[in-house]
């Protein structure tokens, strides 16, 4: 009889808890719901599973996928580059390392978006800057009358949006085009423009945690010396393209509040507002064009 040994098979709970552990000695800052996320994945598993299962064993094969994503987790990969999708809104999105992930903050854009516009109403919205498409699906998939642009300078971010369209079964009401921002937009063009561009400043990128200053698309990043180059060009190029009586709405930096509004305005916007993010920090600029003014 030979003296090797198989190993332990691991069953739910003790891969959760060992997961768990293993990311929290690593320095994750969400080690809890981190671990879940992978062991769902790496064991076919739900949530539920794990609750009313949770002594169901692991596969040798799943074992190996839970610990191959523990040790990119443990090294500061997102999970959502790991697993290749992230929960936005009320939407599943593909992501990679090619676009930002969607986080939760942004969700405040989407919100003020869908305040504004009605579930019966048409209209059509212009997203610059699309990257996974996060805030321009979940609005097409809450506004079954509404149809979309988006527009990126990244052709691998767009392929990404595509797919994400496809998936959502939204490919239909929206076009994925690579583009410079607004450049070969007519005036006058959009009820809705949405965009959230590149704001941290170029010296504080280096500060930032490992899972986005190593990982994320750095040109989704970077906004310059003092992280207000997008706004800059925005502004008046937003107003430009927005249809009279049209809404914008940006997503900022927490501190940048003031000097986007002021922008904005500057621009020639009306009703220039901030709203704040669920954690109480100034998240979203947005405003209209008035709706009386005339174009000589």
């Amino acid at each position: 009889m030979s003296d090797t040994q198989a190993p332990e098979l691991q069953t739910l709970v003790k891969a959760w808890k060992a997961a768990r552990e293993r990311l929290d000695a690593a320095g994750i800052d969400q080690p809890v719901i981190d671990a879940r996320l992978m062991l769902e994945v790496a064991a076919d598993a739900t949530r539920t599973d794990i609750i009313t299962d949770p002594h169901r064993l692991l596969t040798p094969q799943q074992a190996a996928t839970l610990d191959d994503y523990l040790t990119r987790r443990a090294a500061r990969e997102p999970v959502s580059h790991i697993l290749g999708r992230k929960g936005f809104w009320k939407i599943m999105l593909s992501v990679n390392s090619h676009v930002l992930t969607p986080r939760p903050d942004t969700e405040t854009l989407v919100e003020m978006a869908l305040r504004s516009f009605p579930e019966p109403m048409a209209f059509n919205v212009l997203d610059l800057g699309v990257g996974s498409g996060a805030i321009l699906l979940s609005i097409l998939a809450e506004r079954p009358a509404a149809k979309g642009l988006g527009i990126d300078v990244s052709e691998d971010a767009l392929a990404v949006a595509r797919e994400n369209a496809a998936n959502l079964d939204l490919a239909g009401r929206c076009a994925l085009l690579r583009g410079d921002w607004t450049n070969g937009l007519g005036d006058a063009t959009f009820d809705l423009v949405v965009s959230n561009p590149p704001y941290i400043a170029t010296a504080e990128i280096e500060t930032l945690e490992p899972e986005v200053r190593d990982h994320e698309p750095r040109i989704a990043l970077d906004g310059g010396p003092d992280g207000l180059d997008a706004y800059r060009l925005l502004a008046p190029e937003i107003l430009r393209v927005l249809k009279p009586g049209g809404m914008f709405a940006v997503e900022i930096g927490h501190t940048q509040s003031a000097a986007v509004e002021a922008l904005f305005k500057a621009a020639g916007a009306s009703n220039v507002e901030t709203s704040k993010d669920l954690s109480d920090r100034q998240r979203v600029v947005a405003g209209a064009k008035n709706p009386l003014e005339i174009r000589g």
